[in-house]
């Protein structure tokens, strides 16, 4: 009888040696399922027994957590996961929330100006979901008063995170805006999911986005011939640029189009009427994308800079236009670049999409 519990000790000590001591990884340590960063520049992740660390940018680390006295390394912050409640700043980090299906765990955002998503408006209408203030002028009672356990914040904006910091909440940086591969900004989705607790929902979501997005790319890949097309318009004296290495410009190569400053090797600048012109003069197409105040037309871009009708994409009617009054750009866009990615190839090259294909956001101006 002794020997028979023996062994039956022994055996149950083998399990808990054989679980890590009892502990799991995969759910103990903030980890429901494996994340790997495959496009994204902008974080990186690496497990170990009992947490995961991520790293943001050049100089800012996490240690995600789900035992709150678990001691991390030096030079890490520990954030308890799932967290519960979290501020927004961007329409970027918002649309990340938006396709996991995680609005409530939205407590705070900057404003609703230019917001389509009636479940957000809803949510701010009645209480669940705070107006903070623009960057600059946060209102840090309000921020407070939303009861955040971490805050989403991109560091290029307006600023105003000094004053968040006597909070002392902990602010993480979400910095899909800085990546240059439009499959990079889709994958931030994988990284607000380590922080709720929804990292297989976040896998199987941009897996998804991947097959489709790889699978345009290849059929436009082989079509011929390959236009040319320029972007942006006049603003305030000067035209941005979208740059040859922004993700937009990675777009239209995947498209199957030529961009005309494609060897440029910055995200975007800022360029005289003159110098854009000498570009785009001859462009095939031309991509515009704005949030004018009721139909846009040929006769309102030609209002708007008279020099606009001298280049070719306006004779011959070939503007690529989206009117973010309009449509919910940037809520859907940065992560289902799949559907942006069809709506140019339906335009550059239709024959690659089904004839009753509805465009997503951009169409020909009419």
């Amino acid at each position: 009888m002794k020997k028979i519990f023996g062994l039956f000790v022994m055996a149950v000590l083998l399990a808990a040696c054989g679980n890590n001591g009892g502990r799991n990884p995969k759910t103990e340590g903030g980890s429901n399922e494996a994340i790997t960063v495959k496009y994204a520049k902008g974080f990186s992740v690496r497990d170990t027994a009992d947490m995961r660390l991520v790293n943001v940018g050049k100089k800012d680390r996490f240690a995600l957590v789900r035992n709150a006295d678990a001691v991390v390394p030096e030079g890490y912050v520990k954030v308890l996961v799932p967290i519960k409640s979290t501020i927004c700043m961007t329409s970027l980090q918002l649309s990340n929330f938006t396709i996991l299906d995680a609005h409530d765990v939205v407590k705070g955002i900057t404003g609703t100006k230019n917001l389509f998503n009636e479940d957000i408006k809803a949510r701010v209408k009645d209480g669940r979901i705070v107006k903070i203030g623009m960057e600059g002028e946060f209102d840090n009672e309000l921020v407070i008063a939303a009861n955040p356990d971490v805050i989403f914040i991109s560091p290029s904006k307006r600023g105003g995170y000094e004053t968040i910091k006597e909070t002392g909440i902990t602010l993480v940086p979400h910095l899909g805006y800085k990546e240059l591969d439009p499959l990079g900004q889709a994958e931030w989705i994988k990284f607000i999911g380590m922080f709720i607790g929804k990292e297989k929902e976040a896998n199987e979501i941009f897996s998804g986005i991947e097959s489709r997005y790889n699978d345009l790319k290849a059929k436009a890949a082989k079509a011929t011939p390959r236009p040319t097309i320029t972007s942006g318009e006049m603003h305030y004296g000067n035209w941005h640029a979208v740059g040859g290495k922004n993700y937009l410009a990675q777009i239209f190569r995947d498209a199957g189009a030529d961009y005309v400053i494609n060897d440029d090797e910055t995200s975007g600048e800022d360029l005289e009427f003159e110098k854009m012109y000498a570009l785009s003069a001859n462009a095939d197409y031309w991509r515009i994308l704005n949030s004018y105040h009721g139909d846009f037309s040929y006769e309102a871009l030609k209002a708007e800079e008279p020099r606009n009708e001298m280049f070719k994409a306006f004779k011959e009617k070939k503007v690529i236009y989206c009117n973010m009054k309009q449509t919910p750009y940037y809520e859907i866009a940065p992560v289902q670049p799949d559907l942006l990615l069809k709506d140019f190839i339906a335009i550059l090259h239709p024959e690659l999409v089904e004839k009753d294909y509805t465009p997503t956001f951009y169409h020909l101006l009419k």
